[in-house]
């Protein structure tokens, strides 16, 4: 009886830990002005979000993507507010490039957000476990 117990009890825990799936986490790391490069970006983002609905997305931009996340500048000017209605989606713009660029505040798209620092951004979520992506071709 007692060993009928055990083998059940093992095939509940193994069901158990096999149901569990990981956490769908990752950061995207662009730096590219290429428009293909980010048209791409914004397809994963898409493409992940369907696949799960639960996934967490990150984009940091900074270097010489900026454009993508300026007003009257960006191919993906009316893909990344509906993007960030999302809760779990986020694009986060380098504030060390912003001020580099001269770009401000006021001239980026709704829902983007600013971080100090996007290299750091990026370290930070890869130590909290997201999976990483260089954006290019």
């Amino acid at each position: 009886m007692k060993k009928n117990i055990s083998v059940l009890l093992l095939l509940f825990v193994c069901k158990f830990l096999y149901a569990q799936t990981p956490d769908y986490k990752v950061v995207f790391d662009l730096t590219s002005k290429d428009t293909a490069d980010q048209k791409t970006v914004i397809r994963w983002v898409n493409g992940i979000t369907s696949g799960d609905p639960n996934a967490k997305v990150e984009v940091v931009l900074y270097g010489q993507s900026l454009d993508m996340v300026v007003k009257g500048r960006s191919v993906a000017a009316n893909d990344i507010p509906k993007l960030t209605e999302n809760k779990n989606v986020s694009f986060k713009v380098c504030a060390i490039a912003m001020k580099k660029h001269e770009i401000d505040k006021s001239m980026l798209l709704p829902g983007v957000e600013i971080v100090p620092d996007g290299i750091y951004e990026i370290i930070s979520k890869q130590r909290q476990g997201w999976g990483y992506i260089k954006a290019t071709k």
